[in-house]
């Protein structure tokens, strides 16, 4: 009972990140996008661009493209997620039919760049929430699995093909000014999913893997995990085969004061940094919520 009432509670504080989303996704299209015939990449942009070809009104055809991918969504990821992204699409629908917002600009660059923003501002809260209101990453989930192609790799593909239709239709020039509005929503929306902070962890082989967890913990003040592995693969031989592995997780403006501060204990040090999605417990965040 008491997780039941945890996992509604969750998602009761999601619906206004989703609300607010489907509000800034409406003001990025019609206050900017749609009155200088702009388009996105992925299903937003497929129905700006038929919406265009057509005078079909672009609060139906969302609805009408979506529909096969929140039954793709249905069948990859559950029936909570298909049905939050539904409402969350039909909300936008009818907001984009139901309230007029202001033509904000004519200046091609502003509505390329701030259109892109509100559209990726509305999109990411959409995933913050828990659903999206552009169906193309399902699809790209979808097909994933069946080919040699990254999501990501995905995504891009289907938005080359996207903006070559759109040079088609619109011209050449407002492909690329489109170009630059996918560019500026799609950076919004890591901005938004992953964290202005964007999380890095760090992985360090040392055989002085003590002074630098000290130095981490006591002076960076950031949680350390320690791996047991071996060395001497290869050509180089070592007595001692055994080493201490330090994984930490901090943030990327950080990065720097910490490759060089161990690159000072030990220049030979291996050190590899990759990007993280999400980090929830440890110290990492107890010092956010202190600051």
């Amino acid at each position: 009972m008491k997780k039941k009432n945890d996992l509604l509670r969750n998602e009761l504080m999601r619906i206004p990140l989703i609300i607010v989303g489907v509000l800034c996704a409406a003001f990025g299209l019609k206050g900017f996008l749609i009155p200088n015939e702009f388009i996105d990449g992925g299903v937003t942009g497929i129905s700006l661009l038929v919406s265009s070809a057509t005078d079909w009104p672009i609060s139906v055809l969302i609805i009408i493209i979506n529909v096969p991918f929140i039954l793709l969504g249905y069948r990859r990821i559950g029936k909570l997620y298909a049905v939050k992204t539904f409402l969350a699409i039909l909300a936008l629908s009818a907001i984009l039919y139901l309230i007029n917002f202001p033509h904000v600009t004519n200046d091609k660059l502003l509505t390329a760049v701030f259109g892109g923003f509100f559209l990726g501002a509305g999109i990411g809260l959409a995933m913050r929430g828990g659903c999206v209101i552009d169906g193309t990453e399902i699809l790209a989930m979808y097909i994933n699995p069946r080919s040699a192609l990254s999501i990501g790799q995905i995504i891009l593909l289907i938005n080359i093909v996207i903006f070559g239709v759109a040079a088609f239709l619109l011209g050449v020039q407002s492909a690329l000014y489109s170009v630059l509005t996918y560019l500026a929503a799609s950076q919004t929306i890591n901005y938004i999913v992953l964290g202005i902070d964007e999380y890095t962890a760090v992985t360090i082989v040392s055989p002085k893997s003590d002074l630098i967890k000290n130095v981490i913990t006591r002076q960076l003040h950031r949680g350390v995990t320690i791996y047991k592995g071996e060395r001497g693969f290869g050509k180089t031989a070592f007595d001692d085969k055994h080493i201490d592995i330090i994984y930490t997780v901090i943030t990327r403006l950080e990065v720097p004061r910490l490759v060089s501060t161990v690159q000072q204990i030990d220049p030979a040090a291996f050190i590899t940094t990759y990007s993280v999605s999400e980090v929830k417990g440890g110290l990492i965040k107890r010092q956010a919520l202190d600051h």
